[in-house]
Formats: structure tokens, sequence, C-alpha cells
């Protein structure tokens, strides 16, 4: 199914996290989109390159980083920004289950990998951007982050790095409505997709909610098809339900 045709044809699109499950599964449903013309994907381990696809290094904990990868796209009109990176847990780092494990390096890690760099993407990317062409930033969010629908607590730093993502996605979407009338600026929740990241918390996950990220990847774009100005600033899971903040 052909998605992005509301951002029209021979699309120029940065792919930030090309190298993560669901990041690797857009990359594959973009290379294979007839409205796409183009994909520039970035990694701390950038990809091979194929045709219409320009793979390149980007680490998103490094402003030095993400400034230089987009100075190498220097005269590249974007239509589209999509940031799949993100961090929930690694071999020194677990969603905490109670206030007692709270740790400030780790909820500083996930701020930073998190909150801090799909904005720091933003601040060099977005000058690439036509002003008056329909065009999207987007980035990988969760429902977790919503702090109205926080019911069970627990997960204070991955939680806390999700809701403020939402609310830096909240002012950018604000600042930019004057310079890009027609940007769209988003989060997306992907839903429980069987990558790393969710592996080890996926016991009590009913099979049929359970994606694989090419078919989270390609609830994902579907969504942001349907995205209008109007939505700009929202938070949306992979069935295009407004996600509370």
């Amino acid at each position: 199914m052909n998605s992005l045709q509301s951002y029209g044809d021979n699309l120029n699109i940065a792919l930030i996290g090309a190298s993560g499950g669901i990041g690797h599964a857009v990359l594959q449903q973009l290379l294979e989109n007839a409205n796409v013309a183009r994909v520039y994907s970035f990694a701390r381990q950038p990809l091979a390159a194929a045709p219409g696809h320009y793979p390149g290094h980007l680490d998103i904990a490094d402003e030095g980083s993400i400034e230089r990868a987009a100075t190498s796209l220097k005269g590249v009109s974007l239509h589209l920004i999509l940031v799949t990176t993100g961090l929930l847990h690694s071999e020194t780092l677990r969603p905490e289950k109670s206030l007692r494990q709270l740790e400030a390096d780790n909820l500083q890690q996930l701020i930073s990998i998190n909150s801090l760099g799909p904005m720091l993407v933003a601040k060099h990317f977005l000058p690439l951007v036509p002003r008056k062409q329909r065009s999207a930033f987007v980035a990988i969010s969760a429902r977790v982050g919503s702090i109205s629908d926080n019911r069970l607590g627990g997960w204070y730093s991955y939680r806390a790095s999700k809701a403020a993502l939402n609310m830096l996605l909240q002012c950018l979407s604000i600042e930019s409505r004057l310079r890009y009338p027609k940007l769209v600026v988003a989060g997306l929740h992907p839903g429980t997709v069987n990558t790393g990241l969710s592996e080890p918390f996926q016991r009590s996950v009913k099979p049929e909610q359970l994606f694989t990220p090419a078919q989270s990847a390609r609830y994902l774009l579907k969504v942001l098809d349907g995205l209008s100005e109007a939505d700009s600033g929202g938070v949306f899971a992979w069935d295009g339900e407004r996600i509370p903040a």
C-alpha cells in the first residue's frame, strides 16, 4: 500500500536512527514507496548505500555529530524528517519499578537520547525544510509519556523522557507556525514492537498486540500521511488515535 501521498511526490526524506528495529523497517518501506525519491538515512553505524538511499553517520547523543549530518545535506530540500531513535534499557539501565531505583545518571541519559536528541535534530535539520510546502517533523514517542494516562506509575525515567519530548514537540509546533506554516510536528507511538527495545517486557503482551517492525512502520507511515497542520504538536498512536497530554 502506498502512503505519504498527501506530501506529494519526488520526496526527500531524512531518517534518523535507521539501524534500529523500527527505523530499518521504515527505511525499507520508504525505499519501496513510489512517492519517495531519496532517503538520507543516519545511524551511528551507517547502513549500505543503494539506489535512492544515501546513508550517513549521526550520534543522537552528540550535537556536533547532528550538526555535521545536517551540513552534509546542504542544498537538499527535505520534505520529511523522521526520528526513530530511542532508549528504554541497556546492560546498566532498567526501567524503575519504584522510586528507590531512580538514579540521576540513568534519568539524564534517557532525557539526553529520548528528549534532547530529537530536538537537536530539529534545530539543525529544519532549516532544510521548504517554507511553503507541506512537510513534517516527527519523532517516536510513547503512550507512557502521557501524564493524564499514567495510572500504573513506575518507569520514572522513561516516562519523564517521553513526556518531556511531547512538550518539546508542542513548543516546536508553536514556534514553527510562522516560518513553516505547512509543517506538521508530531510524536508517534508505534505500539509494542518485537524489537530488542521491548523484548524484556513482552511477557504480558497479547500476541495480536505485538507488532513486527514492518507492521508498525506501515501503521506509522499511514498515520503520518493523514496528519494535517491542525494536528501539529500532538502525539498519535499507531492506529491514529490522539494520545492525551
